[in-house]
């Protein structure tokens, strides 16, 4: 590939240089709409720019345009007020899509002449929500970025040639602004400008190109299921993780799928890229990182992606081997006190995830009329099959005496909750006050809606039956399946939500069950009303055959 470093981007326009494909944008045309925003930035004396742009493109250009004049930037997390309201005294400009902020079509300026970007004063800040959930602010200068990407290049760039660069993740993040902008920029690989959230965009955007590789998180990795099209996307030159752990089963799905392990990136905003694994459980530095412990066993990082002498002291217990690869033994700011005993609660959730049962574990405390452990879960298939045909209490109690093998009876687990997945943020992690809220929480009675289409007046909706239910522990206990009556339920609930019914339930008629529904289920419902006969009629389906079915007479309640 011809490389260009990241300071000499703006140097030399290449017009057959492909930046992206759609729209398509080469790199003389990204030279002259940076150049033109730097000359608009610097005639209205703006010093400093908070930029927050969903198109990686307008990112690209937003960031060198800036840099060009020596305008230092902010890449706020999200646009919310609050977020807002912390960085507005901080900078000059919001550069954002929103109506109210600058854009990029307002700088149609005479673009500035061409030089190299200062590696030492260019200024770039990302903002985190950091484990205690407070935003921090993080400086760095195009120096340690540009050290990042001429490694990532170094370990990857024969591996990848020229594929196309197909994102998951968010560019205001450091693991999206490096892989998905700033490395294939430097290395002249076209990249898919939208964040794609979900599996079935990431696979139309690869049929669109010979050569494609994904930068991925571990949300969404874990959702790729049997119904895509697996043999096409074999071709992909590599896949990867970052924003948190990619659970083993996971990993292997891909694997058997794939034929390649998928390469999951260790890192921070704070220290940027530390390591890199592939099917292993040991991490692998990357090239020039240099690690070392303090007496507690914590991570201590030296990095040509950190400032000059510095060295970044980590919460994460490691155990490093002779040949410098490590293992990750969970956060040291993770354990708790029960009764005057310290307790790790990441050891408790690596016992837990040893299971057959679990695939992913948080654990935290619930502060009831006494302090003790709780636990959420997400299951694996064994477990969900443990769970429809044994029940929630079989389950509880085996995960109970499995996790007794690794600690005493006052860190078991007392309260657990069955989720289809954990609802990780936007950097991809869960912060302890989520986890703790979600344990006090009570367990969900109505679905998850997953999507939801109206074609004339008529409603489809997909459905997934929350495997901690809470009808479940009484129907029934050992086999749980969801009674008919909650059937009917949700189909009322889900119809006065989304159609103007009457308001006063009549009576059912027609009622058909013919299939079980089970914890776990995806199912369909569709929903018909009938103004004249003023009933609503109703179906769920799985994916072979309908669940139930009837129709719900309704009539306008009368003052």
């Amino acid at each position: 590939m011809n490389w260009i470093t990241l300071e000499q981007l703006l140097l030399k326009a290449q017009p057959e240089r492909a930046v992206t494909a759609d729209p398509a944008l080469n790199h003389a045309q990204l030279c002259r709409q940076a150049l033109s925003l730097a000359a608009g930035l610097q005639a209205q004396g703006v010093r400093r720019i908070a930029v927050h742009l969903e198109d990686a493109a307008d990112l690209a250009i937003a960031l060198l345009g800036a840099w060009r004049v020596g305008v230092s930037v902010l890449l706020p997390a999200d646009l919310q007020p609050q977020t807002r309201q912390r960085w507005s005294s901080e900078v000059d400009l919001w550069l954002t899509d929103q109506a109210d902020d600058a854009h990029l079509a307002d700088y149609q300026h005479e673009p500035m002449s061409a030089v190299a970007l200062d590696l030492d004063r260019c200024q770039l800040s990302l903002c985190t929500s950091g484990s205690s959930g407070e935003p921090k602010r993080i400086d760095k200068t195009l120096r340690q970025l540009a050290n990042e990407v001429e490694a990532l290049e170094q370990l990857w760039g024969a591996d990848l040639g020229p594929a196309c660069i197909i994102g998951s993740v968010a560019t205001q993040h450091i693991y999206g602004l490096l892989f998905r902008v700033l490395w294939p920029l430097c290395a002249g690989r076209p990249f898919v400008r939208k964040q794609l959230a979900f599996p079935e965009d990431l696979q139309r955007a690869s049929r669109e190109h010979t050569a494609f590789a994904w930068v991925a998180s571990p949300a969404l990795l874990k959702r790729m299921g049997d119904n895509l099209d697996w043999p096409a996307l074999s071709t992909v030159r590599r896949v990867f993780s970052s924003g948190g752990a990619l659970p083993a089963e996971a990993a292997r799905s891909l694997f058997e799928r794939l034929q390649q392990w998928p390469t999951e990136i260790l890192g921070s905003s704070e220290t940027g890229g530390i390591a890199w694994r592939q099917g292993q459980d040991l991490w692998q530095p990357f090239a020039d990182v240099v690690l070392s412990q303090d007496s507690d066993g914590a991570l201590l990082i030296a990095s040509p992606y950190l400032p000059a002498g510095h060295i970044e002291h980590t919460a994460d217990a490691a155990r490093i081997a002779a040949d410098g690869r490590f293992e990750l033994l969970g956060r040291l700011d993770r354990i708790v006190k029960l009764e005057e005993k310290r307790i790790s609660l990441p050891m408790l959730e690596q016992a837990l995830m040893a299971h057959d049962w679990v695939a992913e574990a948080r654990l935290g405390v619930v502060q009831e009329n006494r302090a003790s452990l709780g636990a959420l879960l997400v299951l694996s298939q064994q477990g969900l099959h443990a769970l429809r045909n044994q029940g929630r209490r079989t389950l509880t109690q085996e995960l109970r005496q499995h996790l007794g093998q690794h600690c005493e009876a006052l860190a078991l687990p007392r309260r657990w909750r069955l989720l289809r997945q954990l609802p990780l943020n936007a950097q991809g992690k869960l912060p302890q006050a989520d986890v703790e809220a979600l344990l006090l929480a009570p367990r969900p009675k109505g679905p998850d809606v997953l999507e939801q289409t109206e074609t004339d007046g008529e409603w489809s909706l997909q459905l997934a039956v929350p495997p901690d239910l809470a009808y479940f522990s009484g129907h029934f206990p050992q086999a749980p399946v969801l009674p008919g009556v909650v059937q009917v339920d949700w189909a009322l609930s889900l119809g006065q939500q989304l159609m103007d019914l009457p308001a006063k339930f009549a009576g059912m008629e027609v009622l058909k069950f013919q299939q079980l529904v089970r914890p776990g289920d995806e199912i369909q419902l569709h929903l018909r009303f009938d103004p004249d006969r003023s009933k609503l009629y109703f179906t769920f389906r799985n994916d072979t055959a309908t669940c139930s079915s009837g129709r719900i007479v309704l009539e306008v309640a009368h003052a």
